[in-house]
């Protein structure tokens, strides 16, 4: 993981991780205007507009200058094509932070949200001074929990019911991961 201080972004063997422009917001409609997609995110619309992209990407420069929160578009290296998303929380009073991320449905099994997690976390570490980074998922979506297994991260608990998706309750998974500690999925 390399972060560029002038230009804000991370680069790894295949990705770069760079700010969301305006730019992005029609790629950004394509990949999440996807029910598989809705069905795993807390957050996202479905079905997700134009409107829902840039209202989403008008806020990341401001809250990435004031330390509240970075959302990175991961692009290809060679190409710049952008393959989805990840964002860090920065809970200061905590020192800690919450990664969160999406990739097109297009682009899953090429390891491109495993890539781009490691590099985030290094980041919180290493560039922000983060203690502890932490993530959750729904139940239902393990190919999420996965990931954070191949990082590293421990499974702290389990909230059931936590959250109301579709009319259906789902279990919230947390797993995290402490400076210092664990890191054999980050090298």
């Amino acid at each position: 993981m390399k972060y560029d201080h002038q230009s804000k972004t991370i680069a790894t063997k295949r990705l770069v991780m760079r700010l969301f422009q305006s730019s992005d917001a029609e790629d950004v409609t394509k990949l999440c205007n996807n029910y598989n997609i809705y069905k795993n995110t807390m957050h996202l619309p479905y079905p997700y507009s134009l409107q829902d992209a840039l209202s989403w990407i008008e806020c990341h420069q401001e809250n990435f200058m004031a330390n509240k929160s970075y959302e990175f578009a991961i692009t290809d290296k060679e190409s710049g094509e952008l393959f989805g998303a990840i964002a860090l929380s920065n809970n200061q009073k905590f020192n800690n932070g919450e990664i969160a991320y999406w990739i097109g449905e297009e682009f899953w099994g090429n390891g491109y949200a495993t890539e781009a997690a490691k590099a985030i976390i290094k980041f919180a570490f290493e560039e922000k001074g983060y203690h502890k980074v932490f993530a959750r998922f729904f139940h239902s979506n393990q190919a999420s929990g996965r990931i954070l297994q191949k990082l590293g991260m421990k499974k702290e608990g389990v909230l059931v019911d936590h959250v109301k998706k579709e009319n259906r309750y789902e279990d919230l998974i947390y797993y995290g991961i402490i400076v210092g500690k664990s890191h054999e999925g980050l090298t």
